[in-house]
């Protein structure tokens, strides 16, 4: 590992420099410059250009390629699902029909999240499925918007666990009910 930035690594292989696009939940379990990783690869190749996207696990390449394969998802999209949802929300997402929960994420608007709805519901197994819709269903509303301001703080460059640090200690003492960005906004005046 070369460098590592939130949405980017490179990485050396036999003194060759490549860069590979990850999701921010590889990010964080990226080692440290210099030491040396496992990361798998899907190469994406157009007639103008070869790019590396990159995972820390192999479910979350099998969803980024499994999101790819509906019609209108590409790789920054695909990245993007898993950067704002974790693959097992995304196949519970998909199997429940939430067509809400995926045109949350950003370049995912309500016709995309009916697509990949439609073309992935079947190609998502019933017992992944069931394991997928098992989890969400756990998740309290509490849970799911802590998750939401974690993952905000990520996408603005902070580390996974001082992001959910800093969320828990914004909701320390919090008084009545706070949306995501309430919860965001007081963790960052926080810092300042």
């Amino acid at each position: 590992m070369v460098e590592k930035h939130p949405t980017r690594a490179v990485v050396e292989i036999n003194g060759v420099g490549y860069e590979v696009f990850i999701p921010l939940s590889s990010f964080d379990r990226l080692p440290a410059a210099g030491e040396s990783c496992r990361i798998l690869t899907y190469e994406h190749i157009r007639e103008d250009i070869h790019q590396l996207f990159g995972f820390m696990t192999d479910p979350e390449r099998q969803m980024f390629l499994l999101l790819m394969s509906t019609s209108g998802v590409g790789p920054k999209i695909g990245l993007a699902a898993l950067s704002g949802m974790s693959v097992r929300e995304i196949k519970a997402a998909i199997v429940q029909g939430d067509v809400k929960r995926l045109s949350s994420i950003s370049g995912i608007g309500k016709k995309l999240a009916e697509r990949i709805i439609l073309e992935l519901k079947d190609k998502i197994d019933e017992a992944e499925a069931l394991a997928a819709v098992a989890g969400a269903e756990s998740a309290t509303p509490e849970d799911l918007r802590t998750r939401d301001a974690v993952m905000a703080l990520i996408a603005l460059g902070y580390k996974q666990d001082g992001a959910r640090k800093m969320i828990t200690d914004a909701l320390r003492g919090a008084k009545g009910e706070m949306s995501v960005e309430d919860v965001v906004r007081k963790a960052l005046n926080s810092q300042g």
